[in-house]
């Protein structure tokens, strides 16, 4: 694995660093028009050059060079309520999550009637929750939070992408990506504890994690073109196992790398121009989350971190297009989105299934430039879970809370055709 400068990364990191408003700590949030149709087919409607982040076989149906890049401001509610150990209770954090900005960027070049390349920069993943504010907390003055389970948890990756596609005739092109992903994890437990002997409670760190590195992907994908208004696409992206180093130290051990699973990504879109003004486009993604089994670290041993035991999951999107004049077009969607936590759920990152309802608009500046506009509105369910604590004795304790994460999206994109 080959180190980052962390200084020269630190803007980078600050920009892509986010919570995770899709299954697990998945990102639905690489273009403002994606956003503003749900993602609905946008494995190949290619209505700009933000579709290398979905599909690079969908640049053979650019005809010109073609610039996108944009900015997602996420505004995201996590709620951890009512965190108990039978009739203990430690308290709640009403909002364990933090507002992010998320970028992107994407150029697109055809190079003949057969060959494209294009380059990208977008995030597929990240997470941050932070309930430390409950780590000090000793009911009674006997009974401590159940430290191992509250801090702060945060994973970010950045995709630097190059990918090429190839049309063999009218209806069928191919295409395919290197991926150049940068991930880094802060995770920390730990709090207060009481003190044996008396006075003052005892901070006791259990988990201190700060660490980066970079892993290697990739992405393959197809058209295929009925005809202009008629087309369908499919892509698979390949996700690595990152291992990263920095700090981290696990139980008073200290420990070269933290190694975190990420999924792979299957989806298949469709678009369909029913008339001159009106389009509908459609989308369903499976992300192998059941990839995504524990956290570990290792060397000089390994050692399990945190288990997760998560399930693979789908979405499913629906959306519309309407094309107002040659200054505005109108677009809408709706995604259902599962969650991925079987029978091991986590108060670290909450999850469940997830309601988009979205809307953006595109306004054309000129015959070259225009503007995308895009927002979403995100509405989990109310989930009460069980986690198991082992601060307390031999026999892991079961700890009670009840979650709630809603965000609300907004976005805004420059496109410029050369």
């Amino acid at each position: 694995m080959n180190n980052f400068n962390k200084t020269l990364l630190a803007v980078a990191v600050t920009l892509a660093s986010s919570q995770a408003m899709a299954a697990g700590f998945q990102l639905n949030s690489q273009s403002a028009t994606g956003i503003g149709r749900a993602f609905a087919g946008d494995a190949v409607i290619a209505d700009n050059a933000s579709v290398l982040s979905r599909n690079p076989a969908a640049m053979a149906l650019f005809d010109e060079k073609q610039l996108s890049m944009g900015l997602t401001y996420a505004d995201v509610q996590v709620e951890v309520k009512d965190v108990a150990m039978g009739d203990v209770h430690f308290g709640s954090v009403n909002d364990a999550a933090e507002a992010k900005i998320i970028p992107n960027f994407y150029y697109v070049s055809p190079v003949n009637d057969k060959f494209a390349y294009g380059v990208a920069m977008f995030s597929n993943f990240g997470t941050g929750t932070d309930t430390t504010e409950l780590s000090n907390n000793i009911v009674g003055g006997k009974v401590p939070a159940p430290i191992d389970l509250l801090g702060k948890t945060e994973v970010t990756t950045i995709n630097f992408n190059l990918s090429a596609s190839y049309r063999f005739n009218d209806h069928f092109s191919v295409g395919a990506g290197v991926d150049v992903i940068y991930g880094s994890g802060v995770l920390t437990r730990g709090g207060a504890v009481p003190n044996p002997q008396g006075g003052d409670p005892i901070h006791m760190d259990l988990v201190d994690v700060d660490a980066d590195g970079i892993a290697f992907g990739g992405i393959v994908g197809a058209v295929y073109e009925i005809n202009a208004d008629h087309r369908f696409g499919v892509s698979y992206r390949f996700s690595p196992e990152f291992s990263a180093d920095g700090t981290v130290n696990y139980g008073g051990t200290d420990f070269e790398e933290i190694n975190i699973p990420i999924p792979d990504i299957f989806q298949v879109a469709g678009f369909h121009q029913l008339t001159e003004k009106i389009a509908i486009h459609y989308t369903a993604q499976l992300t192998t989350w059941g990839d995504f089994h524990e956290i570990s670290v290792s060397d000089p041993i390994d050692a399990q971190l945190k288990h997760y035991a998560w399930d693979d999951s789908w979405l499913y999107s629906v959306g519309g297009t309407y094309t107002l004049n040659d200054s505005w077009t109108l677009r809408a969607g709706y995604m259902y989105d599962q969650g991925v936590v079987g029978e091991i759920s986590s108060i670290s990152i909450p999850d469940s299934d997830r309601q988009w309802y979205t809307a953006g608009a595109t306004y054309n500046l000129s015959k070259h430039t225009s503007l995308d506009f895009g927002i979403a509105v995100i509405r989990g369910e109310e989930t009460d879970l069980v986690e198991y604590s082992a601060i307390y004795q031999q026999t892991p304790t079961p700890i009670n809370a009840t979650t709630l994460s809603n965000a609300t999206y907004y976005s805004m994109q420059y496109n410029y055709k050369f």
